[in-house]
């Protein structure tokens, strides 16, 4: 599988400039691929204004997703805000070529920006079949938490999109090597770089990982598109001689 990663700065709460930016970005993707992978709230910055931000599952930008994705033939994935029922979603899309839809809302909110206090919590854990590949999608914050990211699917790539800033950089890259590892699984991170309105740099560190831990795409720091190529034959050898997730624990996740 051919992945494309878009690592950008993001113009804050401006939904038609970032979409306008990313689009830029895509149409100068030289190669086919088969997947684009965008930031976390890729069109408004990470933001808790989320009255002034939020769109519709009708809105301009589920359709501009929709419209990317049949016109480039390939799916096209990241995070925005959603309103529905009279409640706010960070709300992981990832749209088929075909335009259909499946979406993640973000389990672990972020309570130290007051994440849980705008927006309400996802309940279920997502799994995509695309192309043979069974693909589990993760939101920034989820990071922290292996238990709900453990593969007991038996997923092949678990994707992270996020704004994760720069004086935790650290943890980013451990973490992210470290889901890799435990779950012999791809893993590919994409994150925001720049400085957003409430002071937080981001460095991005956007990077793909295989399911040994080893650098596909070593972190990434300049604003730019990243093309990977996976293969799952390789990682299903690999399984077969370190049978490890055979003897992973079993557990429930209350929720």
């Amino acid at each position: 599988m051919k992945i494309a990663l878009i690592q950008s700065d993001l113009y804050w709460e401006d939904v038609s400039k970032n979409r306008n930016a990313f689009e830029s970005k895509i149409n100068q993707i030289d190669s086919e691929v088969n997947l684009i992978v965008l930031p976390e709230m890729f069109s408004t910055g990470f933001t808790m204004n989320a009255l002034a931000v939020a769109e519709t599952m009708q809105g301009e930008t589920v359709l501009w997703m929709q419209a990317i994705a049949k016109q480039k033939n390939c799916a096209i994935t990241g995070s925005l805000v959603i309103t529905e029922n009279e409640q706010f979603y960070n709300r992981m899309f990832f749209v088929f070529p075909s335009g259909e839809i499946q979406y993640y809302n973000k389990r672990h909110l972020f309570t130290l920006a007051g994440e849980d206090k705008t927006y309400t919590a996802g309940t279920e854990k997502v799994i995509v079949d695309y192309l043979g590949w069974k693909i589990c999608l993760q939101v920034c914050y989820d990071l922290r938490f292996p238990v709900f990211a453990r593969n007991v699917e038996n997923y092949d790539l678990l994707i992270y999109v996020a704004n994760w800033p720069k004086v935790r950089t650290n943890a980013w890259d451990i973490l992210l090597k470290a889901r890799a590892v435990e779950n012999l699984s791809y893993v590919v991170g994409v994150n925001r770089i720049g400085l957003d309105a409430n002071n937080y740099e981001h460095i991005g560190h956007s990077q793909a990982v295989d399911f040994l831990g080893n650098y596909i795409l070593e972190p990434q720091e300049t604003e730019n598109v990243f093309v990977v190529e996976l293969d799952k034959n390789v990682m299903v050898e690999t399984r077969k001689k370190l049978d490890f997730l055979s003897d992973k624990d079993t557990f429930e996740i209350k929720i």
